[in-house]
């Protein structure tokens, strides 16, 4: 009986020791290419197809970039690990995923001199010294 894709994936990655978690976000994300291409299998995909589902992943779901590197990193295990095929040659070139800006939330003088009025004892001094040297959680 033939092996499905999905398990000699898990046992590669049991065979070298990776953690679950890992094991888990490779399954999902090589699911996922798997099932944007209409259930091809992966040794009939090339290039494109990578670049078009990284691309996908970028544009129309707004991952982040670190999400998209990580499916990139479980095409590249499946295509080297698992088929055998050296995908570092083809030069991949999907369209990137932004990063987010981050804002910081800033409170207001009249909210930190609540905070500040509302405790007591040595919490009040410690809120104040926090404030007055600009110091963080």
């Amino acid at each position: 009986m033939k092996k499905k894709l999905l398990d000699i994936v898990r046992d590669k990655i049991r065979f070298k020791h990776y953690s679950i978690s890992t094991e888990k976000t490779y399954i999902f994300w090589i699911k996922h290419y798997i099932f944007f291409h209409h259930k091809q299998h992966p040794e009939n995909l090339g290039k494109k197809e990578i670049e078009d589902f990284l691309t996908f992943l970028a544009v129309k779901k707004k991952v982040s970039p670190t999400t998209q590197n990580q499916a990139f990193s479980a095409l590249l295990f499946l295509y080297r690990e698992v088929l055998g095929i050296d995908i570092s040659t083809w030069n991949v070139q999907a369209l990137r995923a932004q990063q987010r800006k981050h804002i910081p939330v800033v409170l207001t003088k009249d909210e930190v001199q609540t905070i500040i009025l509302n405790m007591n004892g040595i919490y009040q001094l410690m809120i104040k010294l926090m404030y007055g040297c600009g110091l963080r959680m």
